[in-house]
C-alpha cells in the first residue's frame, strides 16, 4: 500500500488580521526593545544633569548630606580632581575627609533640630506653669521637711 504524501498548506488569513497573526509577536518584541533603550538613555541623561547640578553647587560653605546620614558643611572640595577627598565640617571644629562621591546631595533647607522632642505638642500655658513651679522649687529653702506640703511636682 502506497500512501501519497501530499500536504496542503493551511489557509492563511488575509488582510490586516493575517499580517498581525504572523508578525505581531515580533513587532511587540521590537517595540519593547526600543522602549527599553529609550528609557535607559533618558534615565542616563537625567542622572548626568543631576550630577552636573550637584557639581556646580558643591562649593565651600554649602550644606550637604553624606551617604552615611551625616549633615555637614563643605570646607574644601576640588571638582576637577575627584581623587582628592572632600573636607566636610560636621560639627564646629570637627572636619572630616570623605570621598567626593560620599556626598549624597546638597541640602537646600537645614534640618530642623528640636531641643526637646515633642516640645511643640505641649500647650504654652502648661509649659509656662511647669517652668514657674520649677523656679519656685529651686528658689525655696533646701530643707526636706516642708517638701511634702509643696504642690509642685517632684523631679
Amino acid at each position: 500500500m502506497l500512501f501519497a504524501a501530499t500536504s496542503t498548506p493551511a489557509p492563511q488569513p488575509e488582510g490586516v488580521g493575517g499580517f498581525f497573526s504572523q508578525y505581531g509577536l515580533l513587532i511587540l518584541l521590537l517595540g519593547l526593545i526600543v522602549f527599553m533603550f529609550w528609557s535607559s538613555r533618558r534615565r542616563q541623561a537625567r542622572m548626568k544633569a543631576e550630577q552636573e547640578e550637584k557639581a556646580t553647587k558643591m562649593v565651600p560653605g554649602a550644606k550637604v548630606l553624606l551617604q552615611g546620614g551625616l549633615y555637614g558643611t563643605i570646607v574644601d572640595f576640588d571638582g576637577d580632581d575627584l581623587s582628592l577627598p572632600a573636607r566636610v565640617e560636621i560639627a564646629p571644629g570637627v572636619v572630616i575627609e570623605v570621598h567626593s562621591q560620599a556626598v549624597l546631595r546638597i541640602v537646600e533647607d537645614e534640618p530642623t533640630t528640636d531641643p526637646i522632642p515633642g516640645d511643640d505638642l505641649i500647650p504654652d500655658s502648661v509649659a509656662q506653669d511647669t517652668t514657674e513651679s520649677a523656679s519656685e522649687q529651686t528658689a525655696g529653702d533646701d530643707s526636706d521637711a516642708d517638701s511634702d506640703t509643696d504642690d509642685a511636682p517632684k523631679s
